[in-house]
């Protein structure tokens, strides 16, 4: 039964036409609750039934067809972010924070070589970094450290998801494990981990065996993002891996141009990502929706 339909057997608004007895309907609902005369189905579009015919309609399915307009509703209201937008929020923490002081760079998968279907498969991390000790050293240390062949440079790489549980932990896991391993310093990085201590034990007993780290970042604020699990540290990097990355991906080539670059100079002046500013990085998160939606993920 539709407007129509209502706004003939409700006498006394019948002749007023559909705007009229709309507005009719809702404000009978608003202000007699269940004791309305009407009982409304649906919201687009608009449909009502009698209560007193209240017998004669299948009211769980109208609740079901109300519920599920309710849902369709919040999920259009909802808005959606996938792994690749988590990136800037990863570029400004790792910049600030102590331990890391790092500049990264995005790894754009679809520009490396096109090869055999799983030839390169968990071969690419997300973003790689790195950390140079020009601000904090002094000028004649760091000539020191360069004769005695010497370096200070720190070289970072993560893979990001944006949800870690059980049902993905092992796969994401070692999938940093295949693509991060090579660096000084390797991450799986999230925004929505499970806080389960099973899950953690197992995370914990991951870390122990393989030396992938695990970073949380914070939505809220970027800057308490935090680091669960350190990685462990490899004094030696993986050469083979960084030369194979840097045939197969230009991205990774231009990586590598912009350390020798900035090591020749003395200090940072290569364009790695931009590092967003705060007021600038609070706009970013509340156009992807990322500061207040800790689930609603793609």
């Amino acid at each position: 039964m539709n407007l129509v339909q209502l706004g003939t057997l409700l006498q006394p608004v019948r002749l007023l036409g559909q705007p009229l007895l709309l507005i009719y309907c809702y404000t009978d609902i608003n202000n007699n609750g269940e004791n309305s005369i009407v009982i409304q189905t649906s919201e687009r579009p608009a449909q009502f039934f009698l209560r007193n015919l209240k017998n004669k309609i299948d009211l769980q399915k109208i609740q079901k067809q109300k519920d599920t307009e309710a849902g369709k509703k919040e999920k259009t209201k909802t808005k959606k972010f996938n792994e690749r937008d988590l990136h800037p929020i990863l570029v400004a923490y790792t910049f600030g924070n102590s331990h890391f002081k790092a500049s990264l760079k995005t790894i754009y998968h679809e520009y490396s070589s096109k090869v055999g279907k799983g030839q390169n498969e968990w071969l690419h991390p997300d973003l790689v970094g790195v950390y140079f000790p020009f601000r904090d050293y002094k000028k004649e240390t760091l000539e020191i450290q360069n004769y005695l062949s010497i370096s200070s440079i720190k070289l970072f790489s993560f893979e990001i998801k944006v949800s870690l549980n059980f049902s993905n932990l092992r796969q994401a896991y070692f999938q940093a494990v295949s693509n991060s391993s090579w660096a000084n310093e390797g991450y799986l990085v999230a925004i929505n981990i499970v806080d389960d201590s099973t899950f953690k034990d197992e995370v914990r007993r991951l870390n122990n065996a393989f030396g992938i780290g695990i970073i949380k970042l914070n939505p809220e604020n970027v800057f308490e993002s935090e680091i669960l699990f350190p990685s462990r540290t490899n004094i030696e990097i993986d050469w083979d891996t960084v030369n194979r990355l840097a045939n197969e991906n230009s991205d990774f080539n231009d990586f590598i141009k912009l350390i020798t670059e900035d090591c020749k100079l003395g200090k940072v002046k290569s364009q790695y990502d931009k590092v967003l500013k705060p007021e600038e990085l609070n706009k970013y998160l509340k156009e992807k929706g990322i500061n207040n939606a800790t689930q609603h993920a793609t």
